[in-house]
């Protein structure tokens, strides 16, 4: 094990930390908010720790797999326990469990709040909540592989313990130009987000700070409603800037480099975009009653179907109310979620894809015992590795959840609470059902079910397993 460079690269993590503290910490200042002094006192707290442990360079700047799980785990802790200071040195959440569980919410992209008054809070820390998103969506550790040079291809680990998806590949040859293009694509989308919010006539505030939502698939609003006070133009704006982050970033990558074969046939984008038109149609009929005409009622649905399979989060209605067909639609699409490379959680399209593939192979093959087929994704044959890695995955993150679950139920909450708080932080959607539904929040729940969901929300963030080597005693031992 090289503790040296996890070291290393956990200061760089705080160093950068820092830097990132100040930005909200002038927002403060620009609306003369005495927060100003938690963000500082956050930000120097943050640097002096960061850079005594960047100080000394390690020697050895080789690492693998082990190492890679590791640090994105123990990184992504470290920014969430340093990330929630400012919440809990102003006083605005008393409780550090409670500001913790903000942070993680905001880093991982869940947007799960323990707020009962989102409009109370000051707006430096409203903005630090909405950049969390941003920050978490791409992953820190992505930035970290575009400024900081490592040696070789080894880099590669990082990014794949900190991607979501099946597989990871490179876009490029160099590991640190990939982690540029992915970062290049990311803030040329938010940017179009936010200038189309402003032409709208959105204010300047909410128009980057509910970009900053989007973009990361995250979900904190600045509304006690979320997004309901909004006009139908921005409305319409962010679903369908929700539903962009959604896709697999490869996609626009095509794009730019004048490949649309190379885009048109990536499968699981047009899967993910079939069942988001499935759902809404499904769903339409059943909650027309509700509203006053078709296009409130398609508006609302799509924006609804969107946020929940792209897990952002936002909401426009109480869709608790809404018939239990159309809320069991919502339900199933919390555990499909987005699209692999994207910054969407859940258990990702791609996968659910490749299992039905092989469920279809296995029956096959009970029928004609000696007929020999490999499956196909995006044209190229499924490796028999990323088919294990697959079922795998679902195998893990079925015991995870059924875990939480009972431990969860331990507060004594309805079935429907439970199960949707799990789901929802379990796959980084934010508000479930029932007592965490829309128009309610997790304050309530005990503070081992927050630890629980915490980790939830972790663990859902960074695809399980980088959180679940933390438990392998193995892991840690220095061969």
């Amino acid at each position: 094990m090289n503790y040296s460079i996890i070291r290393y690269i956990v200061g760089w993590v705080m160093v950068i930390e820092c830097g990132l503290l100040i930005l909200p910490g002038l927002v403060a200042l620009l609306y003369g908010e005495k927060t100003v002094l938690a963000f500082l006192a956050a930000a120097a707290l943050c640097g002096v720790t960061g850079g005594l442990l960047v100080l000394r360079k390690p020697k050895n700047k080789v690492f693998y797999a082990r190492e890679g799980f590791l640090t994105v785990a123990l990184c992504w802790i470290v920014l969430s326990l340093a990330g929630a200071l400012p919440f809990f040195f102003s006083r605005e959440i008393p409780s550090f469990i409670d500001a913790l569980f903000e942070t993680v919410s905001g880093f991982t992209t869940t947007g799960a709040s323990i707020l009962a008054d989102v409009e109370s809070m000051s707006r430096g820390l409203l903005f630090w909540r909405s950049f969390t998103h941003w920050i978490g969506g791409m992953g820190v550790l992505v930035f970290v592989m575009a400024i900081l040079p490592l040696a070789g291809g080894y880099n590669i680990h990082l990014l794949k313990a900190e991607s979501p998806g099946h597989q990871v590949s490179k876009l490029v040859p160099k590991v640190r130009s990939t982690a540029g293009i992915l970062y290049g694509i990311y803030m040329l989308l938010t940017a179009l987000e936010i200038v189309i919010l402003l032409f709208s006539g959105m204010p300047w505030f909410d128009s980057f700070v509910l970009s900053f939502g989007t973009a990361g698939t995250g979900g904190f609003g600045i509304l006690n409603d979320s997004l309901a006070s909004y006009t139908v133009f921005q409305q319409w704006t962010v679903t369908a800037f929700m539903i962009l982050f959604g896709i697999n970033f490869n996609f626009y990558f095509f794009m730019l480099i004048r490949k649309p074969l190379q885009a048109i046939k990536m499968e699981e984008i047009r899967y993910y975009l079939g069942i988001i038109l499935g759902a809404i149609l499904l769903i339409v009929p059943w909650i027309r009653s509700l509203y006053g005409g078709w296009e409130e009622t398609f508006r609302n649905a799509a924006f609804q179907v969107g946020s929940i399979i792209t897990t952002t989060g936002y909401t426009t209605t109480d869709y608790d109310v809404w018939p239990q067909f159309a809320k069991t639609i919502l339900f199933l699409l919390m555990f499909v979620g987005a699209c692999s490379g994207s910054t969407g959680g859940g258990i990702k399209v791609s996968r659910i894809l490749i299992a039905l593939k092989a469920l279809k192979k296995e029956m096959n093959s009970l029928i004609h015992s000696r007929s020999v087929k490999r499956i196909h994704f995006d044209g190229h044959p499924i490796e028999h590795e990323v088919m294990r890695s697959v079922q795998v995955f679902i195998v893990a993150y079925l015991g995870v959840y059924v875990l939480s679950f009972l431990l969860v139920s331990l507060d004594n909450f309805s079935f429907e609470t439970s199960s949707s708080a799990v789901a929802a932080t379990l796959n980084n959607i934010g508000p479930g059902f029932a007592g965490v539904g829309p128009t309610m929040n997790f304050g309530d729940f005990s503070i081992l079910s927050k630890l629980v969901m915490i980790f939830d929300m972790l663990a859902g963030r960074l695809e399980l397993f980088p959180l679940l080597m933390l438990f392998r005693p193995a892991v840690w031992k220095k061969f």
